[in-house]
């Protein structure tokens, strides 16, 4: 699992022109703490090491380390609004998390040897990503960056679900636990669509052939 550190403080100065305030000044950004058994807390975090942060798409599936006033406290990414024409994240949320209870979160899912598997590479098949993300619940210790779902040994016309992934120690798929019924599509690697229109140059063969008939006839 990754980890990322981010540092902030406790935000008393509170309103939208306040918010606007902290935009301009280009240090921090606007956020909220909640979550656990203490109150919601409007923060600044720092901004630079948070739009670093953002870069990597393991931060959006992470524990992430906060120094609130020079104390650290563990959260995740809960949510973000952005400016709707410029690269800016205007405000953040976090939520605070307990090492001893279970959380739930989206994590990627990444595709291994699609361009060497033998159904696409020597088959011609086509791969369909049904899936770039899964719910799963687990210990903040055991939360994964991703998971990754293996095509190499996939046969043409195969489908694969969730329960065909193979997840780590300690974490479940929230979707599998409500029944197999919930057994999700993830990925399907099918035969590629042939193209039932005539290739350049037949039609026009074609209407030339009829052409020429029609000539022929004439005489």
């Amino acid at each position: 699992m990754s980890e990322y550190t981010l540092t902030a403080n406790v935000r008393n100065d509170l309103g939208k022109g306040a918010s606007r305030r902290l935009r301009r000044a280009n240090e921090q950004v606007p956020a909220i703490i909640y979550g656990g058994e203490q109150a919601p807390q409007p923060i600044a975090v720092d901004k630079t090491a948070f739009y670093k942060a953002l870069e990597d798409e393991a931060f959006f599936a992470s524990v992430i380390n906060l120094e609130l006033d020079g104390k650290p406290q563990q959260v995740v990414v809960r949510d973000l609004q952005r400016h709707p024409y410029k690269p800016l994240v205007t405000h953040a949320d976090f939520m605070r998390v307990d090492a001893t209870h279970a959380i739930t979160m989206r994590v990627p899912l990444h595709v291994l040897n699609a361009e060497t598997a033998p159904s696409i590479k020597d088959e011609g098949g086509e791969l369909h990503v049904l899936a770039n993300e899964v719910e799963v619940s687990c210990l903040p210790k055991d939360l994964p960056d991703y998971l990754e779902v293996d095509v190499a040994n996939v046969a043409l016309g195969s489908t694969l679900h969730l329960s065909d992934l193979s997840l780590p120690a300690g974490v479940t798929s929230v979707e599998l636990s409500h029944g197999e019924d919930h057994d999700q599509a993830i990925l399907s690697i099918t035969a590629a669509k042939v193209s039932s229109e005539p290739e350049e140059g037949e039609e026009g063969d074609s209407a030339n052939g009829e052409s020429a008939e029609g000539e022929d006839s004439a005489e």
